[in-house]
């Protein structure tokens, strides 16, 4: 039989604020364990929560950017359930009343374009983490992230393929990076995604049985798990068997899936307003300041590029991918007009060297000024393209100015014509064959002699001079 994969995604992105959402306690990453608690986030009795304003700020500029209708009137409520990383008993989130529903972002694949709605966005705090060791008798409780401020963005069940998934997540976690509300590191923890799928008979209106999957921290191992998951129920609904509704685990080391638990409905979480917050009432002058202080995002600036630049749409979207290779790219096109060139050498040499130390463009040892002054040597002749490829590397981890490295290595391109002429006389009275088959016609013989005399000068010789003496030399 021939099924349809229907899929939805969940994300968890994790707020950039400061404090934790409903208390002051910090949100850094990696301290030591419970050092960032207080009664509130330890669920001690007595402790009262206050909503963390800066939050709220962050999901309605998110939801804007994601196309959202924001809520003027929303409110928190109570999730129960019970496990050792939840303190209180309960998660505090939204439920009947998101901050912002009903969007969208436009996704490209290889198949073209499609829009994926957002059915909503909402906030709500953080668990905390059990931590499991080997060989040792029990399990421990960290709580230092138990409260962080998450927003999690549900879509509805518009994708269809693993690769969808993947172009969904890029281009999600592009938006939040641009907006500067979440930091995208999925091996932190800051954005956490589980898609939900279920398989059905091609052509039936009525889904299947849907299951969720977690701990996926890589866009591979999102396509890996996805692509899993569709065998694997194919596999199960062919044999005449039947899904069962449950949350499933990735493993990486094995490449398949296993089950965690069954899958709770949202009664079963006997949501209610929680009663130590009262009604959030959003003013509407407010939030449309937001909406004009957004910033030009991916997509927009993607197109902006080819048009503006000239760029390739590959290149356009590369580039854009990152806010601040972006913006870099930018600076760098506006002080030396030949965006072609500039975007090869951000996406080439820069992007090797950057990869290769684990830095951020943001904090590039080799600045804007570097890049174009080292694209303005090639151009004007004062170095070959091959010298400036060459001691790329070094000029991004000396610190010195290409100026200084070509004058310490005598590498400056020898354009002269008299001292060119008398290297071209050279190279033609030890190549008299050459010189007579390139006369008689064959003029391919031209690149050996280039190659003769580039030899000769030791790399230094201008070769489009070279081509043009030697040319004139030969009639």
């Amino acid at each position: 039989m021939i099924f349809e994969t229907v899929i939805g995604v969940e994300v968890h992105a994790q707020l950039r604020t400061n404090s934790k959402m409903f208390c002051g306690c910090g949100t850094t990453f990696g301290l030591s364990a419970n050092s960032q608690t207080c009664p509130v986030c330890l669920g001690l009795p007595g402790s009262l929560p206050v909503i963390n304003r800066t939050a709220v700020e962050m999901a309605v500029r998110a939801g804007l950017a994601l196309n959202c209708t924001i809520a003027e009137n929303n409110r928190f409520a109570r999730k129960n359930y019970f496990y050792p990383d939840l303190p209180k008993g309960y998660q505090i989130s939204q439920y009947e009343s998101p901050i912002c529903q009903h969007g969208w972002i436009e996704i490209r694949d290889d198949s073209g374009t499609k829009q994926i709605r957002i059915r909503r966005a909402h906030l709500e705090e953080d668990a905390g983490k059990n931590i499991h060791e080997t060989g040792t008798s029990g399990s421990r409780v960290d709580l230092n992230r138990a409260g962080t401020p998450l927003l999690e963005i549900v879509t509805e069940p518009d994708m269809r393929t693993a690769d969808e998934v993947v172009a969904y997540l890029k281009g999600l976690r592009e938006i939040l990076m641009y907006l500067d509300v979440c930091d995208g590191n999925m091996e932190e923890g800051s954005f956490r995604c589980e898609p939900n799928l279920s398989l059905r008979p091609s052509g039936q209106k009525e889904f299947g049985t849907k299951v969720e999957l977690k701990n996926i921290n890589s866009f591979k191992y999102v396509k890996d798990a996805v692509e899993y998951e569709i065998k694997r129920q194919t596999k199960v609904l062919n044999e005449g068997g039947k899904i069962r509704q449950e949350t499933r685990l990735w493993n990486i080391e094995r490449g398949e899936t296993a089950v965690m638990r069954s899958k709770e409905e949202a009664h079963d979480y006997r949501y209610f307003p929680d009663p130590d917050l009262v009604p959030l009432k959003l003013d509407d002058e407010w939030i449309e300041g937001f909406r004009a202080d957004l910033p030009e995002l991916p997509a927009v600036r993607t197109k902006r590029f080819v048009s503006d630049y000239g760029l390739p749409e590959y290149d356009a979207t590369i580039l854009t991918a990152s806010k601040g290779m972006a913006d870099y790219f930018e600076v760098c096109a506006k002080q030396f007009n030949q965006p072609k060139t500039v975007s090869n050498w951000v996406m080439g040499e820069l992007t090797r060297e950057l990869n290769n130390s684990r830095t951020d463009i943001s904090a590039s040892p080799i600045t804007h000024e570097r890049l174009v002054s080292l694209l303005q040597m090639v151009d004007k002749g004062t170095i070959s393209l091959k010298v400036a490829r060459e001691i790329f590397p070094e000029l991004y981890g000396s610190g010195k100015t290409p100026e200084q490295i070509v004058q310490e290595k005598g590498l400056t391109q020898v354009s002269d014509e008299g001292a060119l002429a008398k290297i071209i006389e050279e190279v033609l009275s030890k190549n008299p064959g050459q010189v007579a088959q390139f006369r008689e016609g064959k003029q391919q013989v031209l690149g050996f002699l280039v190659g003769q005399v580039m030899k000769a000068s030791g790399g230094k010789a201008n070769p489009g001079k070279v081509n043009e003496l030697l040319k004139k030399k030969l009639g």
